[in-house]
């Protein structure tokens, strides 16, 4: 199977290239892609080094799978070009996602919708696919009324220039660029474009999405996204309301048989989700799961998981192993 990574280069794409070799995704030909300023250098996959090559070699080249992580105009462009050679697409950037017949995948959550006919699939928003992995279950048992979250966002969410930018100042130097305001020492409640609304592009995907995902429109969704000077992770305080009255331990047990979440929540011990444990792993983290004492059958809980991994690559490769056992590529 020759599988095309386009964005290979970047923090996204080079997690890509990991998983695929982790979960031994039956790869028989690496088409690295990226900007024609990188074409030619190299990058390594299963103890090999491989060129990288232009789009327009990698659509000659005619691959049956090519995951994207190189930003949303490139994959306006030319996922419809990797899709008119037969390849399937998956799309890690916001271009496709609120699309009319584009999928928007969690494969533990809506997996179920793919079809043989699609050959461009949206991966969603890294913070939004944290928070339905645990939203999912609970409202599929009691229905939610309402969400409000606020996401804590780690520095390797906006790509190396901002790792880098964040080091430098830690270090004592005067790096600036990639943010508005110093990221080191300091919160910024401000991630992707303000909208008129006040809101930021941000903050509406995760609303959005949420709702596309779970097939459910009903569910309100209000989000404030700040970004954190922290590797390793996203974390998230949800604030969830549901239609039904519950029991902590039931929603506890709920969300410990759900595939790829783990609970962690053991306030006695000091044990709770942090960006430094779920670095490098694949599973969403859940913890300080409590009821809200303010209003009726409500509670609050805290989600933690590796953005470059669930939040990106990984569900991307899950995306695309759905489509190989399906017998679609």
């Amino acid at each position: 199977m020759k599988v095309a990574v386009v964005g290979a280069t970047g923090l996204v794409g080079s997690a890509m290239l990991k998983i695929l070799e982790e979960r031994n995704f039956p790869v028989t030909e690496l088409i690295p892609v990226a900007s024609e300023k990188s074409v030619g250098n190299k990058v390594m996959y299963k103890g090999k080094e491989y060129s990288v090559v232009s789009a327009d070699t990698a659509i000659a080249m005619k691959p049956a799978l090519a995951l994207f992580s190189a930003g949303g105009s490139i994959s306006l462009e030319l996922a419809p070009k990797f899709a008119a050679v037969g390849c399937r697409v998956v799309d890690n950037s916001s271009a496709w996602r609120m699309k009319e017949g584009i999928k928007l995948v969690v494969p533990e959550v809506n997996g179920h919708a793919l079809t043989k006919d699609d050959y461009i699939i949206a991966n969603p928003n890294c913070s939004t696919i944290q928070m339905v992995m645990v939203l999912n279950p609970i409202h599929l048992k009691y229905g939610i009324k309402r969400v409000v979250v606020s996401t804590y966002q780690s520095v390797t969410g906006t790509g190396q220039k901002a790792v880098k930018e964040m080091l430098d100042q830690r270090a004592g130097g005067n790096g600036f660029g990639v943010y508005p305001h110093r990221i080191d020492l300091n919160v910024i409640p401000h991630i992707d474009v303000f909208q008129d609304n006040g809101y930021t592009k941000e903050e509406i995907k995760m609303t959005q999405e949420t709702c596309k995902i779970m097939g459910d429109d009903s569910i309100g969704v209000t989000a404030t996204t700040v970004r954190v000077p922290v590797m390793g992770g996203h974390s998230e305080s949800v604030n969830i309301e549901l239609k039904h009255d519950f029991q902590e331990s039931d929603i506890k047990e709920l969300l410990s048989n759900q595939s790829g979440v783990v609970v962690i929540d053991n306030p006695a011990m000091n044990g709770y989700p942090m960006p430094l444990d779920a670095e490098g792993k694949d599973e969403v983290f859940v913890g300080r799961i409590r009821r809200d004492y303010s209003q009726p059958n409500t509670l609050n809980c805290w989600i933690v998981a590796d953005n470059l991994r669930k939040g990106a690559a990984t569900n991307a490769v899950q995306i695309a192993r759905y489509l190989h056992d399906q017998g679609w590529i």
